[in-house]
């Protein structure tokens, strides 16, 4: 069965992991066409709110209903998002459009993780998940290039015009090739604390965009609502994210390391590209290209790691490698300069990429391997979505520290101001002793990164080495 649905799931992943990169070089295009260049990053932002939210409810609703038409919808309601979005005629219709498709977009690859936690054992679960991974790779390398192709030779709005037609096509697969059973037994579902959730998660995300405007009030909404979700999570009888899966070290420990992973990989890439342009002169397709270098060690050490767990059945030694290897490497890019040769550079990355391509998918298959069946969705969508959270914490963090480091490092006389823009568009026309400041300031940020590594690592070695089970959840005389 696994080999009938994988395709379907392959289309899944790649139409979820392609729109989380390909806007990113068509905003300015975006904002010509549409105007309000100001609303820029509410695009990207919009969509990862709607994402990282809908994430944990996709998977307790897959828990609930059953995976195949919780996963179906999802695949809908990105394709109707998706077409919204190519019809947009303001920033306001597209920002909202954006909400719809990011509601279907964060149970894309929630559900093809999860529909392979019913139909694959964990023993054999490696592989196939390496697979979903190296789909998640290149279409995170692949999407700028597409948006960047889409608005040179065509418009903007042929991105969103490529997905539906992909979607149908997943539409079809899956629906074809998938039969899983659908629960009977369902206890009151956890409204309040879905709504709860949802506030403390957006506020989060704002927070770590810059988009919130006042910070204390949107820190203050966020911390109520979390302690108010934290309440009701201990008292529903069905909550959204259930607490009790962190009880066991099997779930929490590979969460933690998911956290942690996020904040220091997204924190860290986010600003190489800046750092990449403004000190070393490199265009955005060079430097896009030079980032490429982490791309290439995640895809190929995800691939070769499930393969391993596949055929040896022991996974602990990937995670504690991986953690190791991707320290070594950001300690390496904390000793970096903008006359660092190439090569040095490159290689500090590949080690970055190696190190986390290790771990990522690794821990989605710890966590479903020690969760209780009822639970699969919620400890799948825990990983990933904690995952996010941590990026979404990572830059704003990582922001913040250079922003500090490039104000304390400006020349005498240079505006201040001048240290809360990170666009290497602008920074890229400032005088050379403001770039070399900036410069000087961004490298030893990505150093001190390291001893999350560390802290990574030692979670790594506290991992429980359980077996990976050798039968499937699904019970093939119940499928439906």
């Amino acid at each position: 069965m696994a080999r009938r649905v994988l395709p379907g799931l392959m289309l899944v992943m790649l139409l979820g992991a392609l729109d989380q990169t390909t806007m990113a070089a068509a905003l300015p295009a975006v904002a010509a066409s549409l105007g309000r260049f100001d609303l820029m990053p509410a695009v990207i932002t919009a969509y990862l709110a709607a994402a990282t939210v809908a994430m944990p409810l996709h998977g307790k609703l897959g828990d609930r209903y059953g995976r195949r038409p919780v996963l179906l919808a999802g695949i809908v309601v990105f394709a109707v998002g998706a077409l919204l979005c190519a019809t947009a005629s303001t920033m306001s219709q597209l920002i909202a459009w954006r909400i719809v498709q990011g509601v279907g977009g964060g149970g894309l690859m929630i559900g093809a993780q999860a529909v392979l936690g019913e139909v694959v054992s964990p023993r054999e679960r490696g592989r196939y998940l390496g697979l979903l991974g190296a789909v998640y790779i290149v279409a995170a390398v692949g999407g700028p290039l597409l948006g960047g192709l889409a608005v040179d030779h065509l418009t903007w709005r042929w991105i969103f015009g490529l997905y539906p037609p992909l979607a149908v096509v997943a539409l079809v697969v899956v629906a074809r090739t998938l039969r899983l059973p659908v629960p009977q037994r369902r206890r009151p579902f956890d409204v309040l604390g879905a709504a709860l959730l949802s506030i403390a998660v957006t506020g989060l995300v704002l927070l770590g965009s810059g988009l919130g405007g006042r910070t204390a009030p949107i820190a203050a909404v966020t911390a109520l609502a979390a302690a108010g979700w934290l309440v009701t999570a201990r008292r529903a009888a069905d909550p959204v994210l259930p607490l009790r899966i962190f009880r066991t070290r099997a779930v929490a420990i590979p969460t933690a390391i998911s956290l942690i992973i996020g904040f220091a990989l997204f924190g860290t890439i986010s600003y190489l590209p800046a750092f990449l342009q403004v000190a070393r002169g490199a265009s955005a397709t060079q430097a896009g290209l030079v980032v490429t270098a982490l791309m290439a060690g995640v895809l190929i050490t995800t691939t070769v790691s499930g393969r391993m767990i596949t055929r040896t059945g022991r996974y602990k030694a990937f995670p504690v490698a991986g953690t190791a290897t991707a320290g070594v490497g950001t300690a390496l890019l904390g000793t970096v300069g903008p006359t660092t040769p190439l090569p040095l550079l490159l290689a500090a990355l590949l080690l970055v990429g190696l190190g986390v391509g290790m771990v990522m998918q690794v821990m989605v298959l710890v966590a479903q391997n020690g969760a209780e069946h009822h639970d699969l969705g919620a400890a799948t969508s825990a990983v990933a979505f904690v995952r996010q959270i941590g990026a979404s914490i990572g830059v704003a963090a990582i922001g913040a520290l250079i922003t500090s480091r490039f104000a304390a490092a400006l020349p005498p006389g240079a505006d201040a101001r001048i240290a809360t823009t990170l666009d290497p568009e602008r920074l890229a026309h400032l005088p050379a002793a403001v770039r070399d400041a900036f410069g000087a300031a961004v490298p030893p940020v990505f150093g001190l990164v390291t001893p999350l590594f560390a802290l990574a690592l030692a979670l790594a070695v506290a991992l429980p080495d359980l077996p990976l089970r050798t039968t499937a959840h699904v019970d093939p005389s119940r499928r439906a």
